[in-house]
């Protein structure tokens, strides 16, 4: 079996899954409010930001705040898409079928990994969809825009391949949702103890996930922004297919 084919079976696999629609259906709704109350109070205060110089505009009080809200949710909704990836499977005893076809760990691991990506992936566009709509007809900073979009499909990436790891570590889905919900939190916030010592800068903060997103948000593209997070996926991913490779080796 190919790495493509091995995708589009897992992206069938989510197809059927009701978890995935009643996600989307849920988020895309909260966030499709979260959009119409942040435009509206944007055309609200339109006459008072004319009259400030480099006042925030649509890019600034609307676009962005509305992909940080997507972040937010996805801390949640992400452990919930991958938790059944592997545990699922090695609950279900169909990882030894998987075997059996022949297929190394690393095809495996990649192949969920890229179909949970083509998921969130439609989950983003369906979010900028509803900026654009309205960024077409008005005044949008797209390069800022843009930046925003990818730091958050970067994090989008980063979280579902925290999510694949915890699911190759266990065989019962809840608790890989709830470790891979632990972990990306402490990423997220791992440089506020230092913080609240007083420390600020240094490894820590380099560590931390929110530092790196922010910079995106604010409109940076940093090349140490985009190393971060091809290291935290790629150490993710790694960490998966070992520990699927070393079951293998053991049956």
């Amino acid at each position: 079996m190919s790495l493509g084919a091995m995708t589009r079976l897992e992206l069938r696999r989510l197809a059927v899954r009701p978890l995935a629609w009643a996600l989307a259906a849920l988020t895309i709704a909260w966030l499709a409010w979260t959009f119409t109350l942040g435009l509206g109070q944007f055309l609200g205060a339109q006459v008072r930001l004319a009259a400030v110089a480099d006042a925030p505009g649509f890019t600034d009080l609307v676009a962005i705040p509305l992909l940080a809200e997507l972040v937010k949710l996805s801390f949640l909704v992400v452990p919930l898409m991958t938790m059944s990836a592997l545990a699922g499977e090695r609950r279900a005893g169909t990882l030894a079928l998987l075997w059996s076809t022949g297929l190394p760990a690393w095809r495996i691991v990649l192949g969920k990994y890229m179909a949970v990506l083509a998921w969130l992936g439609l989950w983003l566009l369906a979010t900028l969809a509803m900026p654009l709509a309205v960024g077409l007809h008005g005044e949008a900073d797209w390069g800022k825009l843009a930046a925003a979009t990818l730091g958050t499909a970067l994090t989008l990436a980063t979280l579902a391949a925290i999510g694949i790891a915890c699911s190759a570590a266990t065989a019962v889905p809840a608790i890989a949702a709830a470790t891979a919900l632990i972990v990306s939190l402490a990423l997220w916030t791992i440089d506020r103890g230092a913080q609240a010592a007083g420390v600020s800068g240094g490894f820590l903060e380099w560590l931390t996930l929110a530092t790196h997103l922010q910079n995106l948000l604010r409109g940076l593209v940093v090349s140490s922004d985009i190393v971060w997070f091809a290291l935290a996926i790629a150490l993710a991913l790694i960490l998966a297919t070992r520990r699927l490779g070393a079951e293998r080796e053991r049956q």
